[in-house]
């Protein structure tokens, strides 16, 4: 929420129902100095909350969300669970990104003095469309963690019907329809602002401060639009679905974990799968909570005791933390994800185990993913031995003869495994002797 000064009243700008302590002065203010610092700010709990936590924050979850999207893009990753997570990743990158150009970097200047000519140059002629990009990416993000939800919903409580409606195709398609809706939703906020040059003749230096536009000043679009259509679409909807698909799931995976004897492979690898993303929604709750009461209190215009700035603050950071700390979960409940995490950027030597192929994935799971057995058992039928010789591929024994596998480099197993790879500089002769030894 950008809570902004006109005059001698408080309004908010709402992009989560935290964002922008930042003042939008009015038209016949000409006072610069506090065109763009609310006149009851701390600066100093401004600059530990904005200009520290919150940049250190941004830029670990930043680079969290590479690694993320990074390992979810692997082949072996392949699924519509994973693409929504992939989606998620990055629109959480970009609305850490704009976190931190609206209220990180801004949280400098007042305290430290530094960072002046973004201050009052650079934020107010980028702030009219990065403010507008950072409501659409929020929305973004609070639909895809509902559609995420609704996935495992589905794949948990539903599996039948799974196969027709979590596929990759439609994954792509959710993704797409919730980004266009999140445009369409926040398209009024780029007309909410404009830009105002001032001249300080005492100082002798120019600045600029965003000024309300008419449509922003109208009552009426802040009381329907900023507030109440805000509440219902970002906090009620979101909230009450969260809570609805993921008592169902929690429901499923207590029952699940009582039979868990009797589960498939793949049915433990699904409520594994959704055991994790509980755990994303649980932080969606707590970093979201203190937003949607702050929303609420402006809503009904409720009176309270004390300055709404700190809560303000800290419900900035809590949007910050939420979008970056999702990498950390998938480490410690993904274990398919954490192989890959430790393969990819650790050291292989400490941490591939004796299943896994040299691209670090188990035969198995580079081949099945998000309940594709089809794949998996064309592939077993494709690479098992027949001892009759009828139904499938015999590359023993055959008229008294021994063929090899023409392929260097690579052989062939009788029963699915890791595929063995040879060093470039043995001869034919050494390939050709050790792959006997093996199907031997």
């Amino acid at each position: 929420m950008v809570s902004t000064s006109i005059g001698e009243s408080t309004v908010s700008l709402n992009v989560s129902s935290s964002f922008w302590p930042i003042k939008v002065a009015n038209p016949n203010d000409s006072n610069f100095q506090s065109c763009l610092l609310a006149e009851d700010s701390d600066v100093f709990f401004q600059f530990v909350v904005n200009g520290l936590f919150m940049n250190l924050i941004g830029v670990l979850g930043v680079l969290g969300n590479i690694i993320s999207m990074i390992i979810l893009s692997r082949p072996q990753m392949r699924s519509s669970i994973n693409y929504l997570l992939i989606g998620l990743a990055r629109v959480d990158t970009v609305l850490i990104i704009t976190s931190m150009l609206l209220f990180g970097l801004p949280g400098i200047y007042p305290y430290s003095g530094m960072l002046f000519t973004y201050f009052y140059v650079v934020l107010p002629h980028i702030a009219p469309v990065v403010f507008p990009l950072a409501t659409v990416v929020q929305t973004a993000s609070v639909y895809l963690t509902v559609t995420v939800s609704l996935e495992r919903f589905v794949a948990v409580c539903h599996p039948l019907r799974a196969r027709s409606l979590c596929t990759y195709g439609r994954a792509r398609i959710y993704v797409v329809g919730i980004i266009i809706f999140s445009a369409m939703y926040n398209l009024p906020k780029l007309w909410e602002t404009t830009v105002q040059k001032e001249i300080s003749e005492r100082d002798n230096i120019t600045v600029y401060c965003l000024r309300e536009s008419e449509l922003r000043g109208n009552e009426t679009y802040i009381h329907i639009y900023i507030h109440w259509l805000y509440l219902i679409c970002m906090y009620l909807v979101p909230f009450v679905s969260l809570a609805v698909l993921n008592a169902c799931i929690y429901r499923q995976v207590l029952r699940a974990n009582k039979e868990r004897q009797r589960l498939s492979r793949h049915q433990k690898r699904e409520i594994g799968l959704a055991t994790m993303l509980l755990g994303v929604v649980v932080v969606f709750f707590f970093c979201n909570l203190l937003p949607l009461v702050i929303n609420i209190i402006e809503t009904f215009r409720v009176d309270i005791p004390f300055s709404l700035e700190y809560l303000l603050q800290t419900s900035n950071l809590l949007v910050t933390i939420n979008s970056s700390v999702n990498f950390i979960i998938y480490v410690i409940f993904g274990e398919k994800f954490k192989r890959l995490f430790l393969i990819l950027f650790c050291n292989n030597n400490l941490f591939r185990n004796g299943r896994e192929s040299p691209e670090g994935v188990t035969h198995e799971d580079s081949l099945i993913s998000n309940g594709d057995r089809q794949s998996l058992r064309l592939h077993r039928q494709s690479t098992t031995v027949s001892r009759n010789g009828a139904g499938s591929i015999n590359f023993g024994r055959s008229n008294g003869s021994t063929r090899q596998p023409s392929n260097r480099g690579s052989c062939r197993y009788a029963n699915p495994g890791p595929c063995v790879y040879y060093p470039a500089n043995r001869n034919t002769k050494e390939i050709s002797q050790t792959t006997v030894l093996i199907e031997d």
